[in-house]
């Protein structure tokens, strides 16, 4: 057997150390982790914070009133966004609802 090839067999069985300490090291924090959970009582937003500012989760997640209508087709846009090709190149006044 060469050398190279019993530094090669050490790089392997080292692998599989390191990763047999990593998984254990990660249960155990795990582990940990759970049971201050429990005994804090603590939420995801206690963890991992809340959002950074009320305005941004108010408004997270409601639609918007559409402003402009396509009388042919019956679409609608918001004005938010890119415009879809209905209205492109067209002025916007004549599409307001």
């Amino acid at each position: 057997m060469s050398q190279l090839d019993a530094l090669i067999q050490q790089r392997e069985a080292l692998d599989q150390q390191i990763n047999a300490m990593r998984q254990q090291a990660r249960a155990d924090a795990l582990a940990q982790i759970h049971a201050l959970v429990q005994q804090f009582e603590l939420s995801p937003a206690d963890i991992f914070g809340g959002p950074k500012n009320s305005r941004s989760s108010a408004t997270a997640g409601k639609k918007v009133a559409a402003k402009y209508l396509n009388k042919e087709t019956g679409e609608t846009w918001t004005g938010r966004g890119k415009p879809p090709r209905w209205i492109q190149g067209q002025d916007r006044e004549a599409f307001k609802i």
